[in-house]
């Protein structure tokens, strides 16, 4: 086991794991100087002391140089401050050069050495002149970064349609991979409207229990299949994943009825139900993407 400090740095959700210093004590929250591979940044203390398997650390374990100064935190807060302004000068320069670019967000480090710029594209820009125009307008070192249409989500965040913060925004480390075969698998409708989040693509929500539909939907009847039910032959108009029933439509002498049975008291052809990746229309493809 090694014993770690984890933090999570200002922009993101993530955990990384850095080596505590000698002799130090760390709280929660705690601003904290890290050493990374872009060289100093600052961080928050999310585990001040924690003990993980030797498998999730990545050596050479990067140290915590120190705790973070009032005058840190000062810099911080004026870095803060700056960014409205910084990002308004940003998009005039953006538009003076015709640039297709969308500038999202920025960021001074902690000791007001640089200043990072996130912004989306299409595709490649040549921003060499833009980097040249905003170092003489800001008299620091200016770094531009390129993200995806998710990332787009993830800093600027927004209310899902669940209506709470969006789940990259304020819950999720890192993007997992999401398919339409989710969505099929919880029964849900191929609606773009429906299924997809913020950022147009789909909900990263969909893989959070998928487990358990992709095991349950095996174990379901498909909609519009025959079954036998304890009532007489009929046909599946729905199914209920989370109480484990099924509504079945049965002609009677009295005309149609509808009931709703637990899954084991009825009788089906069972094998094949989990749905192989299915042509899909165009527009439910787009959301798959990055």
């Amino acid at each position: 086991m090694v014993k770690v400090v984890a933090a999570k740095f200002r922009t993101g959700c993530k955990l990384y794991y850095f080596a505590p210093g000698a002799n130090e004590t760390y709280e929660k929250n705690m601003g904290i100087i890290v050493e990374t591979a872009k060289g100093q940044e600052y961080a928050i203390v999310v585990y001040p002391e924690k003990e993980v398997d030797e498998s999730e650390v990545v050596q050479p374990l990067k140290p915590v140089v120190r705790i973070a100064s009032k005058r840190d935190l000062d810099n911080i807060a004026k870095g803060e401050a700056r960014r409205p302004e910084a990002i308004r000068i940003c998009k005039e320069r953006v538009a003076a050069h015709g640039l297709p670019m969308k500038i999202l967000d920025c960021e001074f480090a902690f000791d007001n050495s640089k200043v990072v710029f996130y912004f989306t594209a299409e595709g490649r820009v040549d921003f060499r002149e833009l980097v040249k125009d905003l170092a003489a307008a800001f008299h620091i070192r200016i770094e531009l970064r390129q993200v995806g249409i998710r990332d787009e989500t993830r800093i600027l965040g927004g209310i899902a349609p669940c209506g709470r913060e969006c789940c990259c925004a304020g819950a999720m480390p890192e993007f997992k991979k999401v398919s339409i075969k989710m969505a099929k698998s919880q029964g849900l409708s191929l609606n773009p409207g429906k299924i997809s989040g913020l950022c147009g693509r789909l909900m990263c929500c969909l893989g959070y229990e998928n487990y358990y539909y992709a095991d349950v939907y095996k174990k379901m009847p498909k909609i519009g299949g025959e079954v036998d039910t304890p009532d007489g032959k009929g046909h599946v108009v729905s199914v209920n994943m989370l109480k484990m029933e099924v509504r079945v439509k049965i002609e009677t002498r009295d005309g149609l009825s509808y009931k709703d049975f637990p899954v084991d008291a009825i009788r089906f052809r069972k094998g094949g139900k989990q749905e192989k990746d299915e042509p899909v229309d165009a527009e439910i493809e787009k959301l798959t993407g990055d």
